[in-house]
């Protein structure tokens, strides 16, 4: 299974009329790679090409469109590539495999819940981040709160909530209030988390680089999590529910 660091990032090159054992190679080496528990790969057609032999293959010519090159790629632990790169090296006897080191930010699956598994309950002790600016706040020409939450969201903390206020003032004292008549541009926000002890500090030290004029707030907080369809234990204290 693929996880979040450092792995191995595999491309196969062969031409689509290339068969191994009555088989088209690339469809040899997919069934290959799924055999051995590889995480994903992924077989691409090119619209145009030419390799070693010196000899153009485009889609446009009909005669030649069985030999239009086929790229073969998936991603894994160096340990997985290892295992299976001997058998590739065989399987290719015209083509190219290359291999070079990456890093996986990260890795999503959807699991499907099963609604009728009972609904899991889980309380503890975590702590809420708060994080106060305006609405017109900026960073890198896009607003803050949406490149917060982006930012939080890419440090694997599971939640984080928006509010936009209807009225407030800050400590320059300026009134932002939002009217039938008149739309502030400048209306407060909150942006709201709740994680472990461990995860705050880390968000908390990231908005300290990012907002240069707001309000950094965190609390002890007790929360109750419910989890619908999801088997019991499958849920950790880290997947806190938003504030």
């Amino acid at each position: 299974m693929l996880f979040k660091g450092p792995a191995k990032k595999v491309c196969i090159y062969v031409n689509e009329d290339t068969r191994h054992n009555m088989v088209p190679l690339y469809e040899a080496i997919l069934s290959f790679l799924m055999h051995k528990g590889v995480s994903g790969a992924t077989a691409f057609t090119a619209m145009a090409g030419f390799g070693a032999h010196q000899i153009m293959h485009t889609a446009q010519v009909e005669l030649l469109s069985e030999h239009l090159p086929i790229r073969i790629e998936f991603m894994e632990s160096a340990e997985k590539v290892e295992e299976v790169l001997p058998t590739l090296y065989e399987m290719v006897t015209d083509g190219v495999i290359e291999v070079q080191d990456t890093r996986v930010v990260k890795v999503a699956m959807r699991e499907k819940k099963d609604p009728k598994l009972p609904h899991e309950k889980k309380s503890g002790k975590a702590k809420l981040l708060r994080i106060y600016l305006g609405e017109a706040d900026r960073w890198h020409d896009q607003p803050l709160y949406d490149a917060i939450v982006k930012r939080l969201h890419m440090m694997d903390i599971p939640g984080a909530t928006v509010y936009r206020g209807i009225m407030g003032y800050g400590m320059k004292g300026h009134t932002h209030k939002q009217s039938r008549f008149h739309l502030s541009r400048d209306l407060p926000i909150m942006v709201a988390v709740i994680d472990s002890e461990e995860k705050i500090a880390q968000g908390a030290e990231a908005m300290e680089e990012m907002v240069e004029g707001g309000l950094i707030v965190i609390s002890d907080v007790d929360y109750t999590r419910l989890v619908r369809g999801q088997p019991l234990g499958a849920a950790t204290d880290a997947n806190l529910p938003t504030g």
